[in-house]
């Protein structure tokens, strides 16, 4: 097997284009060169230093050019008019296989700024996406609450209009880039009707007065998060993103796009995981033979590379369609769930095929678990998906 996220008879599959193909090589040989994953070793992932090293990644993949595929709009600093999900899917997968701190520095330059693409006025489009796409700016998404994860509708963060203006007050909390972003998507209750009708989007600048960062967060796999609190934080009407109200939709658009690159990043998770278990299956001794010699091991490996085809199959079906211009709710949903469950249990028996090694600090196989586990709740946990499919099967 490859060192790479895709072997090439997936590639061939007919969700893909020359272009992705072409792509694809080109994003591996960059990845050889510029991405490893963290060595044995390594010193504490302590705050600072994955704050450093997540800002680092992010100048890193801008200077490679491969933010601009983040970022919809060529006058914009983008690849291309349109966000191309096979693309953005590729490239998370890619780069999970090698590094997880570099595919969450990608997302959220992609998640953090996709209001913006799809919805953004021209001036504010001029304004932060280029330099989203050069990695000179640090994006983040700011709309989960204490109270209002996946119960958007709970939303209590308020926008109150003042002329010209709107003053922010409330927290926001589970902000990834909180703490290094440089400007944040906002979610706030405009009170327009009730429920998810009266919420509206605003980006604000990190440096605007009464936006606090109160308090840091450390999670299971070091990446840089935060609450957030706006306190009397005034921004210009001109910041607010879309229409008044509209904000619900502004988030819910822009999710769509990025939970399938959700489903990929798992992808990429799982192909190293069942990379590294064929590798020391086939090195490792055992009574006398190799632990690959075992009919349990091959069993084990059968259901490995079984569930992450059909977690694979789902992600490009999903992919494709919406490159395609259909609307993806349910197949996304399928995607970013079947990805995710399945990568979980694809890594939990790549630590058991290790044994020791597996649960020791710093290796991959470690490192890989403790990656995995967030991707299971975070852009909708997977009970949220399957009431999104159910939901979408019974309209239809």
């Amino acid at each position: 097997m490859s060192n790479t996220a895709n072997s090439p008879a997936e590639l061939n599959w007919p969700f893909f284009d020359p272009s992705h193909r072409e792509f694809k090589a080109r994003l591996d040989a960059w990845c050889a060169c510029h991405v490893a994953h963290p060595e044995h070793g390594e010193q504490a992932e302590t705050r600072d230093r994955v704050d450093a090293e997540c800002l680092r990644l992010v100048r890193l993949l801008g200077d490679g050019g491969w933010l601009r595929h983040t970022v919809a709009g060529s006058a914009h600093g983008g690849a291309q008019e349109a966000l191309d999900t096979r693309q953005l899917c590729l490239l998370r997968e890619t780069l999970s296989f090698h590094h997880g701190l570099a595919d969450f520095a990608l997302a959220m330059q992609g998640l953090g700024s996709g209001a913006i693409s799809l919805f953004g006025t021209p001036e504010q489009k001029a304004h932060y996406l280029p330099r989203v796409a050069l990695g000179q700016a640090v994006a983040a998404f700011a709309l989960s609450e204490p109270e209002a994860g996946s119960d958007v509708a709970a939303m209590a963060c308020s926008a109150n209009a003042l002329g010209d203006f709107y003053e922010l007050n409330g927290r926001k909390t589970w902000i990834s880039n909180g703490g290094i972003a440089d400007f944040y998507v906002v979610f706030a209750r405009t009170g327009e009707a009730p429920g998810a009708r009266g919420i509206s989007a605003f980006v604000v600048d990190a440096d605007t007065p009464g936006l606090h960062i109160e308090e840091r967060i450390d999670v299971v796999a070091p990446h840089p998060l935060a609450t957030l609190r706006f306190d009397r934080c005034t921004v210009k009407g001109t910041q607010r993103i879309g229409e008044p109200g509209t904000g619900f939709k502004v988030a819910m658009a822009t999710l769509d796009v990025f939970r399938t690159s959700v489903a990929a990043a798992a992808l990429g998770f799982a192909r190293r995981a069942l990379h590294e278990s064929l590798a020391w299956a086939r090195t490792r001794p055992m009574f006398g033979q190799h632990l690959a010699d075992f009919q349990l091991t091959q069993s084990k490996l059968a259901q490995m590379a079984t569930a992450l085809d059909a977690a694979t199959l789902l992600t490009y079906r999903a992919a494709w369609l919406r490159d395609q211009g259909q609307r993806i709710t349910r197949e996304a949903a399928m995607a970013k769930m079947t990805a995710t469950e399945n990568a979980q249990q694809i890594i939990d028996m790549a630590v058991q095929l290790h044994g020791g090694m597996g649960v020791r600090k710093g290796h991959i196989v470690e490192s890989l678990y403790r990656e995995i586990r967030a991707l299971r709740i975070y852009e909708g946990a997977t009970e949220v998906q399957q009431l999104i499919i159910g939901k979408d099967l019974l309209k239809s």
